[in-house]
C-alpha cells in the first residue's frame, strides 16, 4: 500500500511545477500563439542540435584520436535513448502535466549540453548525449500535444505548420552554424550553443504555457492506477537498438561476426515480444487500441515515411555532390533548398491550395509533390548543385504540405486524455524515420562502394512517397 501512496505524492509534487500564467497573458485573446512560440523554441532547438552535431564528427575524430565508427555513437546514443523514451515519457506527462515535463526537458537538455561541451573524452561525451536525449524526449513527447490542445480547433493545422517550420529552420541553420563554430571557435560550442536557448525556453515556458490541469484537479483515479510498463520500455529499447546497430554494422561499423548475424534476429524478436507484451499490459507504453485505430495507424506510418523522405536527401546529397567535386559551401547551399522549401510550405503553402480541401487531400497533394521532386532527382544523370537544388525544392515543399496536415489528422483522432501519449507516438515514429533516413543513405553508399551508387536512393524514396498517398485518409 505504501508504494501507490508514495507514487501519488510524487505525482502531486511534480504537478506543483505547473504554475498558472499571469492573468494578463491568460486573458489575451491570442495567448495561444505565445504558447505555440514557446513550443517552436523547443522544436528549433531539437533540429538545430541534430544538424549541427554531424558537422563536428571530423573534429571529434582528431580531438579524441577515434575512428569514425566510434564517433558515430555521439549521434547513435542520442537517437537510441530518444526512440526508447518518447512513448513512456508521453504517458507519464499525461499524469504529472505536460507543462511541467516540457520545462524539465529544457533544463535537462541545457545541463547535458553544458556537460557535453566540457567532455574530456569520447565516453563522457556519448554519456552526455544520452542524458541530452532524456531532455529531448521530455520536450518532444509533449510538443505536439501542447500545440494541439492549446489552440482552437480552427487554428490547429496552422499552429502545427508553424511548429514544423521552426523544425525546418533549425535543420537549415544547423550545417552553416556548425561549420562556422568548428572553423572559428571550437567543436565544444556546437553543444554550448544549446545552453542559452534552453534557459530561454524554461523562462518563456514558465510564463507563457498554460497548465495541463487548469482547474487543479487530478486525473481520474483509473488513469493513475496500474504499474509502469517497464518490460515494454526495455523491449522497445532493445529492439530499436538492435535495428539501428544492424544498419550501422551493414554501413561499416566493425562488430564481431556473431553480432552481425544476431542483430537482425534480435530486432525482429524484440519487436514481436513487444507486441505481445503491450497486448497484455495494464498500462502499455504503446497502447494497442490507440495504434490499431485505422486513422492513427496510417498517420503514424505517414509520419515515419515523411521524415525518412526528409532526412535521406539531407544525408545523401552532400556525399554525392562531394564525389563530383562540388565544394562544401556550394553543396550546403544546394541542400538548404530542401528545409527552406519545407518551412515555406509548412507556414504558407496551404494558401495556394483550394480552401475546400481537407487535411487528407493536402497530405495526398504533398506526397505527390515530394514524389515528383525525388523522381526528378533520380532521373538527373550527373546533377550539380543547381540542378540538385531545383529537384529538392518540390521535394521539401511537398513534405511541408504533408507532415503538418498529417499531424493534425492524427492528433484529432486521439482522445484528449491521451494526447501526450499520442504526441509521443508521433515523435517516436518521427525519430525512427530520422534514424532510418540517416542510416539508409550511408548503407547504400557503403554497399555500392561509391557515392554515385547512392543515386538509386531517390528512386526508392519516390516509391515510398507514392505509397504514402495510399495511406492518407480522412
Amino acid at each position: 500500500m505504501a508504494e501507490p501512496v508514495a507514487a501519488s505524492r510524487l505525482l502531486d509534487t511534480l504537478r506543483l511545477a505547473e504554475r498558472p500564467r499571469p492573468r494578463a497573458v491568460a486573458r489575451w485573446p491570442h495567448a495561444h500563439w505565445l504558447a505555440v512560440g514557446t513550443v517552436c523554441l523547443g522544436a528549433f532547438l531539437g533540429q538545430l542540435t541534430a544538424s549541427v552535431t554531424s558537422l563536428v564528427f571530423p573534429a571529434l575524430e582528431e580531438r579524441f584520436d577515434a575512428a569514425f565508427a566510434a564517433v558515430e555513437w555521439v549521434s547513435l546514443a542520442y537517437l537510441l535513448v530518444l526512440v526508447a523514451l518518447l512513448a513512456p515519457v508521453g504517458r507519464l506527462s499525461d499524469l504529472v502535466g505536460r507543462k511541467a515535463m516540457y520545462l524539465g526537458g529544457f533544463a535537462v537538455f541545457a545541463a547535458a549540453s553544458l556537460g557535453a561541451g566540457l567532455a574530456g573524452n569520447l565516453g563522457v561525451l556519448v554519456a552526455c548525449r544520452a542524458v541530452q536525449a532524456v531532455g529531448g524526449a521530455m520536450m518532444q513527447a509533449n510538443s505536439v500535444a501542447l500545440v494541439a490542445r492549446g489552440v482552437p480547433e480552427r487554428a490547429m493545422r496552422t499552429a502545427l505548420g508553424v511548429q514544423a517550420a521552426a523544425q525546418a529552420l533549425g535543420l537549415a541553420l544547423g550545417p552553416t552554424l556548425g561549420g562556422l563554430l568548428v572553423a572559428h571557435a571550437s567543436w565544444r560550442w556546437a553543444f554550448w550553443v544549446n545552453v542559452p536557448i534552453g534557459a530561454l525556453g524554461v523562462l518563456t515556458g514558465w510564463f507563457l504555457l498554460p497548465r495541463t490541469f487548469p482547474d487543479g484537479r487530478r486525473p481520474a483515479r483509473a488513469a493513475r492506477e496500474g504499474r509502469f510498463d517497464l518490460a515494454g520500455l526495455l523491449l522497445l529499447a532493445a529492439s530499436s537498438t538492435a535495428l539501428l546497430l544492424a544498419l550501422s554494422t551493414a554501413s561499416g561499423l566493425p562488430l564481431p561476426g556473431w553480432a552481425v548475424a544476431g542483430l537482425p534476429v534480435a530486432a525482429a524478436a524484440g519487436a514481436l515480444a513487444l507486441v505481445r507484451r503491450e497486448r497484455r499490459a495494464d498500462r502499455p507504453i504503446i497502447p494497442p487500441g490507440l495504434v490499431n485505430t485505422p486513422g492513427i495507424r496510417a498517420g503514424l506510418l505517414v509520419a515515419l515515411s515523411g521524415y525518412l523522405l526528409l532526412f535521406c536527401p539531407l544525408v545523401l546529397e552532400p556525399v554525392v555532390l562531394a564525389g563530383r567535386g562540388t565544394t562544401a559551401t556550394a553543396a550546403g547551399a544546394a541542400i538548404t533548398a530542401l528545409p527552406a522549401a519545407f518551412a515555406l510550405a509548412a507556414t504558407a503553402g496551404g494558401a495556394l491550395l483550394p480552401r475546400r480541401w481537407n487535411d487528407a487531400a493536402r497530405c495526398r497533394c504533398g506526397a505527390l509533390t515530394a514524389a515528383t521532386g525525388l523522381l526528378a532527382l533520380a532521373a538527373l544523370p550527373a546533377p550539380g548543385p543547381w540542378t540538385t537544388a531545383a529537384a529538392l525544392l518540390p521535394t521539401g515543399y511537398g513534405l511541408g504540405l504533408l507532415l503538418p496536415a498529417n499531424n493534425a489528422l492524427v492528433m484529432r483522432a486521439i482522445p484528449a486524455q491521451s494526447s501526450a501519449v499520442g504526441g509521443g507516438l508521433v515523435n517516436m515514429v518521427r525519430s525512427l524515420g530520422t534514424a532510418l533516413g540517416t542510416a539508409l543513405p550511408v548503407l547504400a553508399v557503403h554497399q555500392a562502394g561509391t557515392a554515385a551508387g547512392g543515386r538509386a536512393v531517390p528512386l526508392l524514396l519516390a516509391v515510398v512517397a507514392a505509397l504514402a498517398v495510399r495511406l492518407c485518409r480522412d
